[in-house]
């Protein structure tokens, strides 16, 4: 029942909402901050409760202040997130609205604006009309279920029911060999070229090393995990050479751009993902590159009728319900399912596709600016030129434990948050740019930075 003390937490939720919006991240928020967090909710879960207004203080004071503001411009690390304003506040419309997007029965209002966010996508792909698909939790997820999908069209196609193998390189991301794990298969490793890249000569000698080493039987290979942007280094695989060698042999390709393929909507790096048009699936996070909150992706399939017969539950409770023309449990792992594509389709619509070019323009041309200043300063290594907003340095002469103890530092300072990583051993520096008010003279200063650094 609404009452007069809900109607004020609530405009005290909103308005908090809008606070968070409107003013400048805290960058020194983070686990710096996280000491007497366990402490401080052990008395909140109780029989009375505490009361709204007393739980958000303790949320705005204590626990936020414990967890990174991963939206900040200066967060470089990982892959962070930048949220439009409008997809954010869609976020609790969505909440609100009590929507279950499992089945077209049930949230078909909702499953058609997803839909539609889904087929720009597909179309930034070159995909057929009758591509579709599914947002699910993030890239694991994605990655997963079409995996799923490809050991199902394997086993249908050869009457085998072995383990199977996925074929992929060592940058690909953990969440493939999770999969792996998940799924009981193996992962064959394929080489990689002096960028980083899978190509479709080193994924045909590795199936042919593979054959060889089984007498001549390399059906159990039923899929190859290519890379539109890897998470460390922001490379592309090679995916037109891939895709010939998958036609020839009829592996399903699945390309992994959770972080990179946000980058097919700009027009300055649409090229460099050519071939895209030739998978059977792909995965992309909007809560990465565009713009949408956790949690979010968007698994696209070539052919879904494939997805729906691998992952399609049954009950008799679920049969009884008129399935409709689309639902959206039948394309991965879940059957319960919040509209999480919503936010994107939303912010599409508010601003529009071209805003959304030129967002991540602006992002790629800042890491590529903030490249050059690395390759023309002295005691600085570029060392890889940046496919997408990734960029990959070091400090001449200086160890990994130099890099860790400076960047600790820099983030319990508040400053910025950058990581250290590797490059094939080499430990490195590496920035992740996604949120187009990152400032270019900002990045500049880090350079400064550990120019002048003595730890």
């Amino acid at each position: 029942m609404w009452s007069s003390r809900t109607d004020l937490l609530a405009h005290s939720l909103i308005g908090y909402a809008v606070e968070r919006l409107k003013l400048p991240k805290d960058t020194t928020w983070g686990p710096g901050n996280a000491a007497g967090v366990v402490d401080a909710v052990a008395d909140t879960v109780t029989p009375e409760g505490i009361g709204g207004h007393a739980a958000l203080r303790l949320f705005r004071e204590v626990l936020l202040p414990a967890c990174r503001p991963m939206d900040d411009p200066m967060n470089l690390a990982y892959v962070p997130t930048a949220p439009s304003n409008a997809a954010t506040m869609f976020d609790l419309v969505l909440s609100a609205s009590s929507i279950f997007a499992g089945a077209w029965e049930g949230g078909a209002g909702a499953i058609a604006a997803e839909n539609r966010a889904l087929r720009w996508l597909a179309d930034l792909a070159g995909l057929p009309p009758s591509a579709g698909g599914v947002f699910v939790s993030g890239g694991s997820a994605a990655n997963l279920s079409a995996l799923v999908t490809a050991r199902y069209v394997h086993r249908e196609r050869t009457g085998s029911d072995a383990r199977g193998t996925i074929a992929a390189t060592r940058e690909v991301h953990a969440s493939v060999r999770a999969a792996a794990r998940v799924m009981d298969c193996n992962v064959l490793p394929v080489d990689i070229d002096a960028q980083g890249r899978m190509t479709g000569e080193a994924l045909r000698a590795a199936l042919e090393a593979h054959e060889a080493a089984h007498l001549g039987d390399g059906s159990d290979v039923f899929a190859v995990v290519a890379t539109g942007g890897t998470t460390n280094s922001g490379t592309i695989d090679e995916l037109g050479s891939v895709a010939d060698v998958c036609d020839e042999r009829g592996l399903w390709l699945h390309v992994d751009g959770a972080y990179g393929l946000a980058a097919l909507a700009s027009p300055t790096a649409q090229a460099s993902f050519a071939g895209i048009e030739r998978v059977d699936s792909f995965g992309v996070d909007p809560h990465k590159w565009l713009f949408a909150p956790y949690d979010s992706a968007a698994l696209v399939y070539r052919d879904p009728v494939p997805a729906a017969a691998a992952h399609a539950q049954h009950g008799d409770y679920l049969d009884a319900v008129d399935r409709g023309e689309w639902n959206p449990a039948d394309y991965a792992y879940h059957l319960s399912r919040r509209a999480r594509g919503l936010p994107l389709w939303f912010s599409l619509a508010t601003y529009g596709t071209d805003a959304y070019a030129a967002a991540i323009d602006t992002t790629i041309a800042t890491a590529r600016a903030f490249a050059d200043a690395v390759a023309e300063r002295p005691g600085f290594t570029l060392l890889l030129d940046p496919h997408l907003s990734v960029v990959l340095f070091t400090v001449d002469g200086w160890t990994r434990e130099q890099y860790l103890e400076w960047s600790k530092r820099r983030a319990t300072e508040g400053r910025w948050l950058v990581i250290p990583t590797s490059w094939q051993g080499l430990p490195c520096l590496r920035i992740c740019v996604v949120h187009p008010s990152t400032d270019p003279a900002a990045l500049l200063e880090i350079l400064d930075d550990l120019a002048s650094y003595r730890g």
